[in-house]
C-alpha cells in the first residue's frame, strides 16, 4: 500500500473544502443571514425614500418639480428592490424543507414591490402638470395603487414552514 505524502493530503483538503462549500445549499443560519444583509440597506433605502415620498407630497412646491421629484424617488425605491430581489438570488436555496418555495416567496415578495414602484413611477411620468390641483389629486390615487400593490407583494416571514428559518430570522442580529 502507497503511503500518501502529507502535501498531497493537504492539498486535496484545501481544494475539497472550497467545492463542498459552493455545491451544497446554504443552512438555514447561513441563508437566513445572508437575506438579511441584503435586505437591511434595502429597508433603510425605502425608509428613506417613504419618508421624502411623504414630504414631497407636503411640500410647497410646483407640480413640475414634484413630478420630476417623484419621479425620480420612486425610480431609486424600483432600483434597490432589485438590487435586493438579485441579492437573495445570490443567497441561493436554502437547505430546509420547502427550500426553493421559500426562496422563489422572497424573490417574488421583492420582484412585486420592484414593480409596484416602477408602475408609480410610470403613473407619475404620465400626469399633466396642470391644473394643479388635479396633478396633486391623481398624484394621490397613483400613491394609493402603490400602496395596495406593496402590500400584496408582502412577504410574511412569521408564516415560514421551516421552523430552522423562522428561529434563525429569530435569532441572528442581522436580521433585528
Amino acid at each position: 500500500m502507497r503511503a500518501v505524502r502529507p502535501i498531497s493530503l493537504a492539498l486535496v483538503l484545501v481544494l475539497a473544502v472550497p467545492l463542498g462549500a459552493c455545491s451544497g445549499q446554504p443552512g438555514a443560519q447561513a441563508w437566513a443571514a445572508l437575506v438579511c444583509t441584503a435586505l437591511s440597506p434595502w429597508r433603510s433605502e425605502i425608509d428613506s425614500l417613504a419618508g421624502r415620498t411623504r414630504a414631497q407630497m407636503t411640500a410647497e412646491t410646483t407640480p413640475g418639480q414634484a413630478k420630476e421629484n417623484l419621479t425620480r424617488l420612486f425610480d431609486g425605491a424600483a432600483d434597490a428592490s432589485e438590487k435586493a430581489r438579485a441579492e437573495v438570488e445570490r443567497a441561493g436555496v436554502p437547505d430546509v424543507d420547502e427550500g426553493e418555495r421559500i426562496a422563489d416567496g422572497f424573490q417574488g415578495s421583492l420582484a412585486g414591490i420592484r414593480d409596484a414602484y416602477g408602475h408609480a413611477r410610470s403613473g407619475i411620468e404620465v400626469l399633466a402638470t396642470s391644473p394643479a390641483k388635479t396633478f396633486y389629486t391623481e398624484v394621490a390615487k397613483v400613491v394609493d395603487q402603490l400602496s395596495a400593490e406593496y402590500e400584496k407583494s408582502s412577504l410574511d416571514t412569521t408564516k415560514l414552514e421551516s421552523v430552522e428559518l423562522r428561529q434563525a430570522f429569530d435569532s441572528l442580529p442581522e436580521c433585528q
